[in-house]
């Protein structure tokens, strides 16, 4: 689980994640997380202990906060260390409220979702 504060480089267990977190106006906030934790983990914890320097900020008044990460939300399951994130280092992730996550932009996976079927080029039908 979490601990609250900001951590230099130095000051980070060598089995942690600092994450910094930005929030859309900027404003950010560092956290350590265990490698195991996952994306809701790590959401929860922020909306149950929503940072004093956020108080300015709109907490929503459900927890719809989702992380983005090298430009793509994270889904609530995902590890912190299926990401292969470096642990004793920090890591820079947005969070922003969000109700349902976006549809996938790969192609295969929006004809898999509208047809029930894989959109696999190289398949074989067994007959």
């Amino acid at each position: 689980m979490a601990s609250a504060g900001s951590k230099s480089s130095k000051n980070i267990p060598a089995d942690k994640i600092n994450l910094k977190l930005i929030l859309v106006s900027g404003r950010t906030h560092e956290n350590l997380f265990s490698l195991t934790d996952s994306a809701s983990v790590v959401t929860q914890y922020i909306y149950d202990n929503w940072p004093e320097d956020w108080a300015e900020e709109n907490k929503p008044e459900t927890n719809i906060l989702r992380l983005i990460y090298q430009g793509r939300f994270l889904h609530g399951n995902v590890t912190l260390a299926a990401l292969k994130l470096t642990p004793g280092r920090t890591t820079v992730m947005h969070l922003v409220s969000r109700e349902n996550l976006p549809e996938p932009s790969n192609k295969d996976q929006l004809k898999k979702d509208k047809s029930g079927e894989a959109g696999c080029a190289n398949c074989c039908t067994i007959l």
